[in-house]
This record gives C-alpha cells, structure tokens and sequence, in this order.
C-alpha cells in the first residue's frame, strides 16, 4: 500500500470521520465541539446547532462528541440520512435508542412510544442524544415536527438533547422569521470555518502524518503553500485528497518526499477536472444591431471574397466567416435551451417556468455570476405568480425559492456546457 511505502502504520488523509485521526489545530471546530458538549453535559440545552460549508469537519465533529461522552449516563441516536418522513425518522430513531427494529407505522402511536422511552431512560438515570447529520435535508415540514418533538420535556430539566448538523442552508432556514420558534430554542448554535492559516494547514498535515505512525517529516516547507492554495485556503476535506494523491504520486515516482512542485501539479489536475458549473467560454462577436442580415445563398459567394491583403489577417477571416454562418443561423439552431414553457414539480403542486427568448439570449451574453441573478429573478418571479406554494402556513418560502432557483440553475448550466 502506498502509505506502508513512507513508513505509515495506517491511511493519513482519507476523508473518513475518524476521530483517532483528529488534529487539535482547527480553532473553530474546537470550539464546536466544546460548545456542544457543553450544551449536552452541562447547559441541559433543548437543541444545539453546527452549520458549515461541505468539507470542513461537521461529521467528524459529531464522531468526536459521540466519543467524549459517558457512554453510561447517555441512550444515542444517530440519524444520517434525513431526507425522509417525519415517521421514518422517528421509527430509526426509536429503533436506535431500543436497539430494536420499530415495525409502528402511525404517527400518533410513534409519538407515544418516544414519550414513554424519554421517561424509561429518565427512570433509568440516563439522557437521550438524538443526533442529525446532514440536517440541511431536512423538509420544513419535518423542522417543524422536529421543533414539535422538542415538546416532550418535564419542567424540571430537558429529557433529551437534539444535535442538528448541516450546511449553511439549515442556517438560512432556521433564522428565517417562520422558524422564530425553533430558533429559540437553540442552546449553542456553532459554525466551522476553515483552517485559517498556512502555519496552521502545516500543522494539520504533520499532526495526521503523526497519528498514522510517521516518524519524519514528508512534506517539504515549499509543499504547504501549495496545500492551502489548492484546498482553496483551508478546506480539510480538500486538503486529505490533495495529501493522499500526492502520496501516491511519490510512490509511484519513488520519491523520498513530497515538495511544493509535485502537490501543485496534483492541484492543477483538479482545478482542470472539476470546472466550475457555469463554464467560462470564448466571446461571440457579434453583429452590430444596424447590420442588414445576408441571404443565404450570399455567403458562399461573401466568404470566397474575402482574402488575406489589404490589412485583413487570417484570424479576422475566420471570425468573419464565423460571423457569416451566425447571420444566416436561427436561434432556435444556434441553442439548445427553447423558447416556451416549461412544466416542474414543487411538492405536490405543477410550476410552469417561461423561457423567453430575451432570457435565453441574456444567458448567453452573461458570466457566471449574471446568469445566477437571472435564475433568482426569474425564480422569484415564479413564486409571486404561484400564491399556492405558499398557502400553507408550513411551506419555507426561502427553501421554495431555492428549489426553483436550482432547477434553472442547472438548465442554464446544459445550455452553456453544450453551445460553444
């Protein structure tokens, strides 16, 4: 194995939530983890949030907690997949806690089982944890059952302690104005941020090399800035890949270590692989509003006129010819994206998305950062002409904005990745 090659007892760098291979020198996931142990062993909180962007320690950090309790004194439950039924949630939930599988399939029965379990585990000196991982996934109706569950405390003390970990979306949906009451209840609500210095990367990297068994230093000091400019200055998921295949890359090449060239030509192979969603393409030129648009059966006979002479390159002939061929193509054959309507589905209610030729044109005349404005007004657009989305005193208009918003986002995407 290629970590067995530079001396290693075990994997340094994969992107598993290991806690034996935790490094003590991310700040704020320090703090998290203190916050949250501290919300479940002392602060007798309700509920105790984490959000963070992907890839910076938020499953990990959960890991950590699960390991640093008495397992004694708690009952735990660990939901990793939320994007499910309230009811679904709450029988993997019970299922857990009981260590039995939970055949009840109705709601109100659930609820009572779960009631009756919080005062068991009381009576037996313990406290139910119910962890949710991923918890960005989780549907406004389900917060807000979630939020209802929160419900079943006795006056003197919570019976137990929900932990919701999740992108920066959960953080979005429960500051909104609609989740007031579940926010409320929020006993620590902590961020992960990234690893926020190079010193501090270097430090990383030497501390996982230590934990698998290294006796040595591998990475040369060059080697580090490239690490925190290709993990886009401090992401720990991103720093584990980039570490691992430059491992790999030294085995291959039978290195004795691994300096700042290599790392960087790994990085590079990434940046080049992983575009960006909305691809950057060459400029169409194109032809002035005052332009008389050219048969077609003229432009044979323009194109075979046009010559190298006279202070026209060979470059300017072709983008003349190019410019020729766009006169006399349509736009319905010069774009995938058509003109029209088009129908999604947001729930249970059909959504009818307009397509106009004025949007398909500004797509294309537009960079990245332009065309995500055009899906979020023409997302909004869609929300105020559809006043049943959000008819129901449970429906997140955010979360519904978002959901169209992404559907164009990713039409806008086919169309600029397919016409060049």
């Amino acid at each position: 194995m290629y970590y067995e090659y530079w001396g290693l007892n075990k994997p340094p760098f994969d992107n598993v939530p290991d806690p034996t291979m935790y490094a003590e020198c991310h700040s704020s996931m320090e703090s998290t983890i203190a916050e949250t142990l501290f919300a479940i062993e002392e602060g007798e909180d309700c509920v105790a949030v984490i959000v963070g962007d992907v890839g910076l320690g938020k499953t990990t950090s959960i890991r950590i907690i699960i390991d640093s309790l008495d397992q004694e004194k708690y009952k735990i439950a660990l939901i990793t997949n939320p994007s499910t039924t309230f009811v679904q949630i709450l029988r993997e939930v019970i299922g857990q806690l009981t260590g039995e599988q939970c055949e009840e399939k109705k709601k109100v029965d659930l609820l009572e089982i779960f009631n009756k379990l919080l005062f068991k585990t009381v009576d037996e000196g313990k406290k139910i944890l119910i962890f949710i991982d991923e918890a960005n996934a989780i549907s406004p109706a389900n917060l807000e059952s979630l939020r209802l569950l929160t419900n079943m405390q006795c006056d003197q003390k919570n019976l137990f302690t929900m932990v919701l970990a999740g992108q920066m979306e959960l953080a979005r949906r429960l500051e909104h104005p609609n989740r007031a009451n579940l926010f409320q209840r929020i006993g620590t609500y902590s961020r992960i941020d990234k690893i926020h210095s190079e010193d501090l990367v270097k430090s990383y990297v030497e501390t996982r090399l230590r934990l698998a068994g290294g006796t040595r230093n591998i990475f040369t000091d060059d080697a580090f800035g490239y690490i925190w400019m290709h993990s886009e200055h401090g992401i720990p998921r991103l720093i584990n890949k980039l570490c691992k295949l430059s491992l790999k890359a030294g085995e291959t090449n039978e290195l004795n270590e691994i300096n700042g060239e290599v790392v960087n030509q790994v990085g590079e192979r990434f940046q080049k692989i992983s575009s960006p969603c909305l691809q950057k393409r060459r400029p169409r030129k194109r032809v002035e509003e005052k332009s008389i648009p050219v048969p077609a059966t003229k432009v044979d006979d323009l194109a075979e006129n046009i010559t190298v002479g006279q202070g026209i390159s060979e470059v300017e002939i072709v983008n003349q010819q190019n410019n020729l061929l766009e006169i006399q193509t349509p736009l319905e054959n010069r774009f995938m994206m058509k003109e029209g309507r088009e129908k999604i589905d947001i729930g249970e209610t059909n959504v009818w998305l307009e397509f106009t030729s004025d949007f398909i044109e500004k797509v294309h005349s537009s960079n990245e950062e332009k065309c995500m404005e055009l899906a979020g007004v023409m997302a909004a657009q869609t929300l105020r002409g559809n006043p049943q989305l959000t008819e129901s005193p449970l429906s997140d208009p955010v979360y519904i904005w978002e959901k169209i918003k992404d559907y164009i986002v990713n039409k806008i995407s086919q169309e600029k990745n397919a016409v060049v």
